[in-house]
């Protein structure tokens, strides 16, 4: 679907109206609640995605999700009360809140859930964990997938690589310090790095998949960060490299040999399997849209949901779409309210939504 599409689209769901905003504090956790005044009595839980510090909302500004509350909809969001890989706070705060709608305002009838990136790994946990909560999911540009393996084979690999072609450019993997932080500097220094060396950037972008140093850049700072938050998580690393063979590369060969080898730490390994192991058991409908390329999170990462989906007898209730656009969560707005639109229709009708490019 195109992006001009208006966003008005929304309001095929239900007439027009204004939204009142309530915000607050639960457990630690700030969250915003939008409320129209016509509420047509369908509940969104909609999940952030990752950021270094717990969300922050203002009662006097426009929420994101506002054009959602426009078209008749509750739309209501926590901003956990922890910041990072905060899964564990998040699935906790986010059904408090849930509860605490309900408390306040009726029960809905219906409620969906809905995230971007690290929203939509918590879009596809919250379905696992708390189903009976729920009509169904919308999974936007989600790493769905075993975090374990994703953060492994995604993150801690790519700064392993990178660390080959680069070394000491970044912290070690395995050991970034407290005090590193993501910053426009950064990147614009391992950029440049990366513009100065052009055979070694272009094998790490072949091996990545990533198109441009700059995106590669961003990439591996972001990477650095979220390892050393895994690591103050769990109490340690929780990657292990010792086994693992590396391929994509002019000389695999060399790369095999002279790549660093890591040790997990078992406190740190069961952290991030707790937090979060999918078992692809469904019991509630759940779509996921992604664009066709992903420098963060590459869009054949949610293929992993699709096979535990199958293997677990879900997979009638698993749906995935793409759209054919460049960039982490690059999903329009109408694209979005297409999406939900079909993931309703999917409860309607029972039938599953095809596999179409927009």
């Amino acid at each position: 679907m195109s992006r001009t599409i208006p966003i008005l689209l929304l309001a095929l769901f239900s007439p027009i109206a204004s939204a009142g905003v309530e915000t607050g504090s639960i457990n630690g956790a700030e969250y915003r609640i939008d409320l129209p005044d016509n509420w047509n009595g369908t509940l969104i839980v909609y999940c952030h995605g990752y950021s270094p510090t717990p969300a922050k909302f203002d009662a006097s500004r426009p929420s994101n999700m506002a054009p959602l509350a426009l078209a008749g909809f509750a739309v209501i969001q926590s901003g956990y009360s922890a910041g990072g890989w905060a899964v564990e706070e998040a699935l906790l705060d986010t059904e408090a809140l849930r509860r605490h709608f309900i408390a306040k305002h009726g029960k809905p009838k219906e409620t969906w859930v809905m995230g971007h990136s690290m929203g939509g790994f918590l879009t596809m946990a919250i379905l696992e964990k708390y189903p009976s909560g729920y009509d169904g999911g919308l999974a936007l540009c989600g790493p769905l997938a075993s975090a374990a393996w994703f953060m492994e084979r995604r993150v801690f690999d790519m700064r392993v690589v990178f660390d080959y072609y680069f070394p000491e450019a970044l912290p070690n993997p395995a050991k970034a310090p407290a005090a590193f932080a993501m910053t426009a500097e950064m990147n614009k220094t391992i950029e440049a790095l990366l513009d100065s060396k052009p055979e070694q950037s272009a094998a790490m972008r072949r091996w990545s998949g990533i198109r441009s140093n700059k995106e590669l850049a961003s990439g591996l700072v972001f990477f650095t960060f979220i390892l050393k938050d895994l690591r103050e998580r769990g109490g340690g690393n929780p990657f292990d490299n010792r086994d693992t063979i590396y391929d994509g590369t002019a000389d695999d060969n060399a790369l095999n040999d002279g790549v660093a080898r890591y040790e997990a730490d078992a406190r740190a390994v069961e952290y991030l399997r707790t937090y979060y192991s999918p078992t692809g058991r469904l019991s509630r409908p759940m779509l996921a849209i992604h664009t066709t390329y992903d420098p963060l999170v590459p869009p054949w990462t949610p293929n992993m949901y699709a096979i535990l989906a199958r293997q677990a007898g879900s997979e009638a209730l698993f749906a995935q779409q793409y759209v054919k656009r460049p960039g982490h969560c690059a999903i329009s707005p109408a694209e979005m309210a297409e999406g939900l639109r079909q993931l309703r229709e999917w409860k309607q009708s029972g039938r599953r939504p095809v596999q179409t490019a927009r």
